[in-house]
């Protein structure tokens, strides 16, 4: 991903495996899982469609970022749901792509009976033959720690 846009999502797109790590609290050890991603294009081209699959536990987990497109502006908005993180909640994000092509976005999710709780998910492909994306929890105070990180190559 690069050209500050998702333009060069079309190279992406296809089927990948890697691994994922996640972590439970920031000291734990991570949890690691085969996983997938296929990456394609949506409504003429207009949207972006990442769907992944992990496993946690045993069970497998799936979850889909829907990206839309705003080049000109250098953003980027997503919705993202995912089958443990989010159970049948969807967060919609709001991030930028910088000139490298990273994509930032951040979101927000209730955590009773406390103030909302961050989420970012950072992606990137600098080669265009691995992809990795991370994700952030953020503590109400701002505070920032891995929770995912899942990279991937061509299947």
């Amino acid at each position: 991903m690069a050209n500050n846009n998702l333009n060069t999502l079309e190279q992406l797109s296809g089927t990948w495996t890697g691994t994922n790590r996640l972590w439970m609290m920031p000291t734990d050890p991570a949890l690691e899982s085969p996983t997938t991603l296929t990456i394609s294009t949506a409504a003429q081209d207009k949207f972006a469609l990442w769907r992944y699959t992990w496993i946690y536990d045993g069970d497998p987990k799936e979850g889909l970022l829907l990206f839309s497109r705003r080049p000109q502006a250098g953003k980027v908005q997503a919705a993202w749901i995912d089958s443990w993180h989010m159970d049948t909640v969807m967060m919609v994000m709001e991030g930028t792509v910088d000139a490298g092509g990273r994509v930032s976005l951040l979101g927000h999710y209730a955590a009773p009976p406390g103030p909302d709780w961050g989420w970012r998910i950072e992606l990137e492909a600098p080669s265009g033959t691995s992809v990795r994306l991370l994700m952030f929890n953020i503590t109400p105070d701002g505070e920032a720690y891995p929770a995912v990180e899942a990279v991937y190559g061509r299947a």
